[in-house]
């Protein structure tokens, strides 16, 4: 089974129209089943989650909504398994508000097992980790709300964040975890277990990003629940996408995509935790 997570960049840049079939590539060789997309379009006439979906053939779909519609810029999350219970949790912003941001975060039963998939983008600026850490509180809570029906919990999403920082060693065990009703959550990072090098998904590299003031860094994720059954879901590889330009130069984004392929054999033990 492979997750995918990718921050698409809006309609930013002037080249917007000719990355869009560098995506399209892009997407039909991940051959993904459940994909996390963040900064999608949606204009009159004009909707990126509909191309995806007929590029993909992910028909279950849930995409972020203001007042009731669309929203012209947010997130999605899409499935070749069918999508219950769907929620879009409205993350706090600067002023301690709820804010613009938002998760997405769905149940989804496939051949291997039960998951429930938090589809997110977090605060971006260089300096808003307590923020950050406010905005995964909320996304915990629910998480750890679906957990306790027997839900392996996964995060997939655009963070804003290093594994080095203090929203990341929390959700992966290097600090003390969040605990909602005093439990704690912690994840497997799938790129930290099987990915090779750097993983940089942010990079100077990339003339879409060439003037950033930020340096290098890892900030979009694809994050296990643990524990869980094994092998059940445990990460077997991880790979970069979008990496390389079109005929003409053009990358296809400003963030590199994440596809991370899992274990998708039933447990050994059902009854038994990985240890």
């Amino acid at each position: 089974m492979r997750l995918l997570t990718w921050n698409l960049w809006w309609r930013f840049g002037e080249n917007w129209q000719a990355r869009q079939p560098l995506i399209d590539d892009e997407l039909r060789r991940s051959d993904a089943d459940i994909c996390a997309f963040q900064e999608v379009y949606h204009e009159p006439g004009d909707d990126q989650l509909d191309r995806i979906v007929e590029i993909t053939g992910l028909s279950n779909v849930v995409a972020s909504s203001k007042e009731g519609d669309r929203a012209r810029f947010g997130n999605a999350l899409l499935s070749r398994y069918p999508l219950d219970d769907p929620v879009e949790v409205r993350l706090p912003n600067r002023r301690g508000d709820q804010g613009h941001r938002s998760a997405l975060i769905v149940d989804i039963d496939t051949s291997t097992g039960p998951l429930s998939v938090a589809a997110t983008h977090l605060e971006w600026r260089y300096g808003a980790s307590r923020l950050r850490q406010g905005q995964l509180d909320k996304i915990v809570v629910e998480l750890r709300r679906r957990a306790e029906r027997g839900r392996v919990p996964i995060i997939l999403g655009d963070l804003n964040a290093t594994p080095d920082s203090d929203e990341l060693r929390r959700l992966t065990g290097h600090a003390p975890a969040f605990e909602p009703d005093g439990t704690p959550m912690v994840f497997t990072d799938a790129w930290a277990a099987v990915g090779e090098g750097t993983g940089h998904t942010w990079t100077r590299d990339n003339p879409n990003s060439v003037d950033a003031a930020f340096p290098r860094r890892r900030l979009d994720h694809v994050l296990i629940g643990w524990p869980r059954p094994r092998p059940t879901f445990n990460p077997l590889s991880a790979h970069l996408i979008g990496t390389s330009p079109g005929p003409d130069g053009v990358y296809p984004s400003d963030h590199y995509g994440v596809v991370v392929s899992v274990d998708d054999r039933p447990p050994f033990d059902a009854n038994k935790d990985e240890v």
